[in-house]
């Protein structure tokens, strides 16, 4: 068995000692692991506390930067909605994992999300500018 999913494993056994979620998940750049973690969502009372989240945000401390650019991830069950998204939005180039839900757990919610269509307003139109600004210049300087 491949020795970073053996580590997720181990991250794994350690959450379920804690009384977590046992998942275990471990990030690698260059043949070296450079992250691991475990879930830690009832133990820390975080919403974020997902072993993928916890690893993502070692791993950009280590790197100094949240794009993790030609690293892999390693994780013992299928990310969720929440850590897919994550994962995505740093760049991980591959996402290996051994176990898939049979189902998609359907969270439970009340949230709406409602647009504010007040965009005549000059604080929404500056801040408009604002943003779109921001972005402009940004990949002006790439």
């Amino acid at each position: 068995m491949n020795i970073y999913i053996k580590e997720a494993i181990s991250q794994a056994n350690k959450a379920y000692r804690r009384n977590e979620i046992p998942i275990g998940a471990v990030i690698v750049k260059d043949n070296k692991i450079i992250a691991k973690a475990y879930n830690k969502r009832q133990s820390k009372s975080n919403v974020l506390g997902h072993a993928e989240i916890i690893a993502l945000l070692k791993a950009s401390r280590k790197l100094k930067d949240w794009r993790l650019f030609d690293c892999e991830l390693y994780v013992t069950l299928k990310p969720c909605e929440l850590c897919e998204i994550a994962i995505k939005e740093s760049r991980i180039s591959k996402v290996y994992y051994l176990i898939e839900k049979k189902e998609d757990k359907k969270t439970y919610s009340k949230t709406n999300f409602l647009k504010i269509n007040d965009i005549q307003s000059n604080e929404i139109k500056n801040y408009l500018r604002t943003l779109t600004s921001f972005f402009e210049n940004k990949r002006k300087l790439k």
